[in-house]
């Protein structure tokens, strides 16, 4: 049966973490953050999809954390046609990735309710909506998506003799990973280091007291990290492919 309620307890805020050096996207990431990298041929830069992305799925508010030429993104935020209310919070110095989200989650509108939250390098489209009564069905503390990428090598498969029957280019691996978007329960900003990264000290907590749920990615939806040059030139080619 289908929860009248669940809509109001859908989060209407999130933070995304735009202050990562991209190193690996030089020479990209030269003169802007990574999620002002655009990929060919979709006409705007990471960040725009997915706040186009968090808008259609009921996010009214969003702070962007900024780090890496935090100038440029606030630019372009300040003159962009937004289809939502965007704060930026800057760090002044290092806190890691924990620290990095609790200090941005500090500047949410309604720190009592849930948020969402995404890494700024993520081109995907799922229902945040589902995912967020999934959150909710699991009485969760932390929900993560999951996602089931390709991998960058070819596969064999063998037979029970050793003989290889086929070859497959870019298989799906057999493991679900983190996805960089996530809901978080209105709690769970306290449970966040002041510095450090919250994969080794908060999530593992939360899993031990099984209050971390997995939601996977619905199959066909779209999902990629733009951590490389490959990665966009790879990213513009499926996404011309499913006519976006």
């Amino acid at each position: 049966m289908t929860d009248p309620n669940a809509a109001s307890r859908r989060p209407v805020q999130a933070v995304v973490l735009a202050g990562g050096q991209g190193s690996r996207l030089r020479p990209y990431t030269d003169d802007r953050p990574k999620p002002m990298v655009e990929i060919p041929g979709t006409g705007t830069p990471i960040i725009g999809h997915q706040l186009a992305w968090l808008a259609e799925e009921g996010v009214t508010d969003v702070v962007v954390s900024c780090g890496h030429l935090a100038e440029v993104l606030q630019k372009w935020l300040e003159t962009a046609d937004l289809p939502l209310s965007v704060t930026t919070v800057v760090e002044t110095e290092p806190l890691g990735r924990g620290g990095g989200l609790k200090y941005a989650a500090a500047h949410l509108p309604h720190p009592d309710r849930a948020w969402y939250a995404t890494n700024g390098d993520i081109w995907t489209r799922f229902s945040l909506r589902d995912m967020a009564d999934f959150h909710t069905e699991r009485d969760a503390v932390a929900t993560l998506a999951l996602a089931r990428p390709r991998l960058p090598w070819g596969a064999v498969q063998t037979d029970g003799f050793g003989h290889i029957t086929d070859f497959i280019e870019a298989p799906p691996s057999t493991f679900e990973i983190n996805a960089g978007v996530y809901v978080f329960s209105p709690g769970f900003a306290a449970m966040l280091p002041e510095r450090g990264d919250h994969e080794r000290t908060t999530f593992p907590r939360l899993a031990r007291e099984r209050r971390l749920a997995g939601f996977p990615i619905p199959q066909g939806s779209y999902w990629r990290a733009i951590d490389t040059a490959k990665d966009l030139t790879e990213a513009a080619r499926e996404l011309a492919a499913q006519g976006r």
